[in-house]
């Protein structure tokens, strides 16, 4: 809760003792130098979200007070990695910070204005004296009236001084990206390089892109897999709100705006067809879900009415029923206030997308297809607790990745904490805590996960054998957790802020896979490779080799036969009783005929440019009991079963190959 207290008598303000400062060309401020000014200082710590939005709602008032007021940063560290000068210089290059700010390692200046929590805001008056001090969020109202009022006496005083502040600008840093946040790999035929030749590569053809948060550009850009030629951008670059086209296509139609997005979801084809949109952006400081078109560059606004979700007063109301808490927001999708949405992922168990809301230290589902917008985890309470899913904390999560059994792992940046939500059948979810102890306990340990230690990370991904990679972000390192030996370990260190991690979809058959990392505060790319016990779930299986199908690449006719058993006939009495869902690795593979559809018949496109992979077929039928009646139907209250197989089919695509693919769906008596 923020907390006000405004003096009843003349308090002397302190001195600003720090290491250095900011901001001011080399320059050391002290308070004679600003005496004639209205000074508000506000004491951040850069990992803090509460912090970041007060940064922003400070906005409007130091430009249309610029002449009288003067912002003093004072940053106070929580983290270590918060102390290392350079860090804090790229903090206040990231977010933008266009005022002074004093670098207070020891938390002297902290402590002679007895600050007690992230964030606290102090107003000295033109004579040197304090005059409020303000603690939380939300004081933007309560200064758009003080200012006036000071302004007003110390105007009538003749103690206040008019005219330009102590602010100089840094040299910028950053190159094509501005400390990018996330990364998603697009498959070819999904993104812009779908089929193109790649520029500079002649007589290549994209074997998929990376679409990339430039979040201190405010926009998206498409890369190639070698991270540098840039295949398009989607916003106009320019901070703010708008929805239309990914560019600029005349003076009526300008190019959509974001505010420092962040995650990136690439969802299932099928949703995309119906929705209209591939990617779900979280659009962190507009406080809203925003979509991306791939086929024309087109940006919406899908949730969010841009006003930011305070726990206590959020417009939206939280349904419960008979079986208590279910999380569902009642409000149309655009009606409904989010909080620094930080990352998105597609739960295939919820068919969902699922955000990590860290403003509000919860997590919510969004499904494209209802526009329904729930709350999926943690009460709004900061901190560390496990259990049902309406009683858990969490504080700040900040990157989000699905596992092979459905369940969402989290990184938990304020409590250094690897956290999972675990989801039954029913949708019913269990949170669970992995790695950390708190939001006071971090570090850099490896082994045992009850003595391992992160330090604020802000990424998360599931590697090939199920363990899961941690951008360990103040670390600089990437670790890997294993949960089938609950042990932690580093991958790589030394990296320079790292904000995602994913893995490569892009290497070639018999190479390493490798992990893609962004690097924030380097603003690129860069892999990582994945050592080879994270690579395979045993041994046994990779020294089993299966004979590969030779097919020819172009028309493939598949067609799988299904014989009900001797008493059983196909039950079609609401359609055709059966279906094929195929896709292959790479996913590129498949030029067309994926996807799911009744029949166990398809035609199918194999890609020239792939020279293997794998087919992956799912094929049922439901057939029911019983003697037919005399006109032929299923009697009443027959049993009916459901016959199912999956394939993995390793094929080599060759000229003169197989243009047929037959494969045997048997029911059993």
């Amino acid at each position: 809760m923020s907390e006000t207290v405004r003096t009843h008598h003349r308090v002397r303000a302190s001195e600003l003792v720090g290491r250095n400062w900011l901001n001011t060309g080399g320059k050391s401020l002290d308070l004679e130098a600003l005496r004639g000014k209205i000074v508000l200082l506000d004491f951040w710590t850069f990992c803090c979200i509460n912090c970041l939005h007060v940064l922003d709602e400070l906005r409007p008032l130091e430009e249309k007070y610029s002449d009288v007021l003067v912002t003093v940063g004072v940053h106070s560290p929580k983290f270590e990695h918060e102390a290392d000068p350079v860090a804090l210089a790229a903090a206040v290059e990231r977010y933008e910070i266009h005022h002074p700010v004093l670098d207070d390692p020891e938390l002297e200046t902290w402590k002679a204005y007895t600050a007690r929590a992230w964030p606290t805001l102090v107003v000295i008056d033109p004579e040197g004296y304090i005059v409020a001090h303000l603690s939380g969020e939300g004081h933007a109202d309560g200064l758009s009236v003080l200012i006036p009022e000071l302004i007003a006496v110390h105007e009538a005083k003749g103690t206040l001084h008019r005219g330009n502040g102590p602010y100089v600008a840094p040299e910028p840093t950053s190159g094509t990206l501005r400390f990018p946040g996330k990364a998603l790999f697009l498959p070819a035929g999904r993104g812009t390089a779908a089929g193109k030749p790649v520029s500079g590569k002649p007589g290549a053809k994209a074997s998929g892109s990376w679409l990339v948060t430039d979040t201190g550009h405010h926009r998206l850009v498409e890369l190639d897999t070698d991270f540098h030629t840039v295949l398009g951008t989607y916003g106009s670059g320019t901070k703010g709100h708008a929805d239309g086209p990914g560019a600029d296509v005349d003076s009526i139609r300008p190019a959509a705006q974001f505010n420092e997005p962040q995650g990136l979801v690439l969802l299932p084809e099928d949703v995309a067809a119906k929705t209209g949109y591939d990617v779900v952006i979280a659009d962190s400081v507009n406080h809203r879900l925003r979509g991306l078109s791939l086929a024309d560059g087109t940006v919406t606004t899908l949730v969010g009415s841009g006003v930011q979700r305070l726990l206590e007063t959020g417009p939206a109301r939280v349904d419960e029923d008979a079986a208590g808490f279910t999380g569902r927001l009642t409000d149309h999708p655009l009606d409904v206030a989010l909080s620094s949405p930080w990352d998105v992922v597609w739960s295939a168990k919820l068919n969902a997308v699922v955000v990590a809301m860290a403003g509000v230290h919860q997590i919510f589902s969004f499904d494209p297809l209802s526009g329904v917008v729930s709350i999926l985890a943690g009460n709004g309470l900061e901190g560390l607790q496990d259990g049902p899913a309406h009683e858990a904390w969490f504080a700040q999560s900040s990157g989000l990745a699905e596992d092979a059994d459905g369940n969402i792992w989290v990184a938990d940046s304020e409590t250094s904490a690897l956290r999972k939500l675990v989801i039954d059948d029913a949708g019913t979810v269990t949170v669970e805590t992995a790695v950390g102890k708190g939001l006071f306990d971090f570090g850099f340990r490896d082994g045992p996960a009850a003595e391992a230690r992160l330090q604020h990370p802000l990424g998360v991904t599931v590697l090939p054998d199920g363990s899961v990679a941690i951008a360990d972000t103040y670390n600089g390192a990437v670790r890997r957790y294993d949960p089938a030996t609950g042990t932690m370990s580093t991958l790589a260190r030394g990296l320079s802020e790292p904000s995602d991690v994913i893995v490569d979809h892009t290497h070639t058959a018999g190479s390493e896979p490798l992990l893609v990392v962004v690097e924030a505060n380097k603003h690129q790319l860069i892999y990582v490779p994945i050592p080879k016990e994270a690579q395979q779930v045993d041994e046994g299986a990779v020294q089993t080799h299966r004979p590969k199908s030779p097919v020819a690449p172009g028309t493939l006719e598949l067609t799988v036969r299904f014989t009900a058993p001797t008493g059983q006939k196909l039950d079609d009495r609401w359609g055709d009783p059966t279906q094929l869902k195929i896709s292959s690795t790479p996913h590129e593979l498949l030029v067309a005929g994926g996807g799911t559809s009744v029949g166990l018949q398809r035609t199918l496109e194999l890609s020239a440019d792939v020279p293997e992979g794998v087919l992956h077929i799912t094929a049922r039928a439901a057939a029911c009991d019983g003697p037919e009646t005399a006109d032929g139907e299923i009697p009443d209250h027959a049993a009916c079963h459901l016959y199912q197989q999956d394939w993995g089919i390793p094929v080599v695509l060759q000229a003169d190959g197989d243009t047929e693919l037959v494969l045997d769906l048997r029911g059993m008596d």
